[in-house]
């Protein structure tokens, strides 16, 4: 084996690769360019993919990587050694530095190939772009979901919110009803005696204009007290089947005088609505409760508008009487500046008002709230999309009557001329 090794290195008997060329410059220096580049080119590819490799050690199969930079590396000194034995004949050397090649070169494939299966199922770009859009429609989709997510979360946040407010109105209104009730009674009692005294002072007596402020301060309670009762849905009314569209269309020239010039009255009157049951005097006083706040709210002057449609199917679940069918809705619309969402949750809470003191018992809205509850309907605010405040009233139509079925008769035949059912 040493023999043979040092038998590679003995060049006396051997002749450079120049002779074979006859020493031509054309072809000695073709040879030599040719080798040089192409060298220069494999010595250059190790660097590229080292650097690559050791920039990015995430890369899959790094290893295979170090394999190609190898058996570059011995292919490049392989052309190295062709320009060395054009003028010195150590093909020894240059057969090592081939058989290094061919083991770099033999290792490099085996290792390609059994690599060649995982690295067919690696995904191509164009999965990798497909599961790029799948996934992105999974997390549009997520997001979408996401959202309805918190819209339904907000939505339920807001019917519980409703639903301690309705809560809350019930308990205040049972409270409210029941001492309105009782208070209400007292003030009878009050003003019976105060009449029976008035009755029995001689119209000269000086006690007589005192008797009469007490029993004109009793009778303004009995209003208050009516319009708790009013809020507590226990104030008596007298309901009959009515025309929403009349009552409005016969009211509107009073409220016309009570809103005053600075403010334009409009009628927006849906046609073919169904008769509701209400008591039109405690309507047309709902009506101008509300008249009369939309005037307040709107001191530089505006537009209010009385108008009425048909009921929605989801508005006709929400009322007092239990869900309707049919109805319809009026609508008292101002233009003044609006309501706060904090303030529209309270409005029809019992002596609440943004009034100053003095100028405002805090029932009217109380009162409206109470009627279209004793009515079997509902009341509602809604802050306007352009400012102003819209307040809602909602009556439920009455179901329409079957008629009976007739009874079967149950009379005698009558008897035939004569003869006498009695002696049969």
């Amino acid at each position: 084996m040493f023999e043979f090794v040092r038998s590679l290195w003995d060049v006396d008997s051997l002749s450079p690769h120049g002779i074979c060329l006859l020493w031509r410059p054309e072809l000695i220096w073709t040879h030599v360019v040719s080798d040089t580049l192409i060298a220069l080119a494999y010595f250059s590819i190790p660097g590229a993919l080292a650097t690559f490799v050791s920039r990015r050690p995430d890369i899959v199969f790094g290893w295979m990587f170090w394999s190609f930079a190898v058996f570059i590396t011995a292919c490049g000194a392989t052309h190295l050694f062709a320009i060395w034995t054009l003028w010195v004949p150590d093909y020894g050397a240059e057969a090592l530095v081939k058989a290094v090649t061919a083991l770099a070169s033999v290792a490099t494939a085996i290792a390609l190939w059994k690599l060649l299966p995982q690295a067919l199922a690696l995904p191509s770009p164009t999965q990798l772009r497909r599961a790029n859009e799948e996934l992105k429609a999974r997390i549009a989709e997520r997001d979408r979901a996401l959202a309805a997510l918190e819209l339904a979360t907000a939505e339920q946040r807001r019917t519980e919110a409703l639903l301690r407010q309705s809560q809350k109105m019930e308990a205040i209104g049972q409270l409210t009803g029941g001492v309105a009730h009782d208070f209400n009674n007292l003030l009878n009692v009050v003003l019976a005696n105060l009449e029976r005294v008035e009755r029995r002072l001689d119209p000269a007596s000086p006690l007589l204009g005192p008797v009469r402020d007490a029993m004109t301060g009793a009778e303004r309670a009995a209003a208050v007290t009516h319009k708790l009762l009013a809020f507590a849905r226990k104030q008596p009314l007298s309901p009959v089947s009515s025309d929403v569209n009349g009552l409005i269309g016969a009211f509107a020239e009073l409220l016309r005088g009570t809103i005053g010039p600075q403010i334009r009255l409009e009628t927006d009157l849906a046609p073919d609505l169904p008769r509701v049951e209400l008591d039109p005097n405690q309507f047309e006083n709902a009506i101008l409760n509300l008249a009369v706040n939309a005037r307040d709210a709107m001191p530089k002057g505006g537009v209010l508008t009385l108008a009425t449609r048909a009921l929605r199917p989801e508005e006709g679940l929400g009322l007092a009487g239990g869900p309707a069918e049919a109805g319809l809705v009026v609508e008292v619309r101002d233009t003044g500046a609006g309501m706060p969402p904090e303030v529209a949750a309270r409005a029809f809470e019992p002596f609440f008002t943004t009034k100053p003191l003095g100028q405002g018992t805090g029932l009217g809205l109380s009162q409206v709230f109470g009627f279209a509850q004793q009515s079997g309907g509902t009341a509602a605010i809604v802050i306007g999309p352009q400012g102003g405040t819209i307040v809602r009233l909602l009556f439920p139509a009455p179901a329409p009557r079957t008629a009976p079925a007739p009874a079967a008769s149950t009379a005698e035949p009558p008897a035939l001329p004569g003869l006498s059912l009695a002696g049969a």
